[in-house]
C-alpha cells in the first residue's frame, strides 16, 4: 500500500528543490525570503521533514524562475 506522506518521496523532492536552488546559486535565506517564508521552513522542505502546500510550490517556482512542472519534476517512480 503507497503512503500519502511517503518520506522516501518527500526527501527526493528536497534533495531537488535543494540542487534546482544551488543552480541558481541562491542561498537559502534568500529563497526564504522571496517565498517569503521562515528560512528554517525552507531547510526542513529541503531535508524532506515537511510537505509543502500548492501555494508554497507555486511561490518556490515563481522564485526560482522556472514553472511549477520543473519544480516536481523529480523522479519518484522508485523509492531510495
Amino acid at each position: 500500500m503507497n503512503k500519502l506522506r511517503n518520506t522516501d518521496q518527500l526527501i527526493k523532492f528536497g534533495n531537488h528543490l535543494r540542487g534546482l536552488r544551488a543552480s541558481k546559486k541562491m542561498t537559502l535565506e534568500q529563497l526564504a525570503f522571496a517565498v517569503d517564508v521562515e528560512i528554517s521552513q525552507i531547510y526542513r522542505i529541503e531535508k524532506g521533514k515537511v510537505n509543502p502546500t500548492l501555494t508554497t510550490l507555486i511561490a518556490l517556482s515563481i522564485a526560482l524562475g522556472i514553472n511549477i512542472g520543473e519544480l516536481v519534476n523529480a523522479d519518484f517512480s522508485t523509492t531510495k
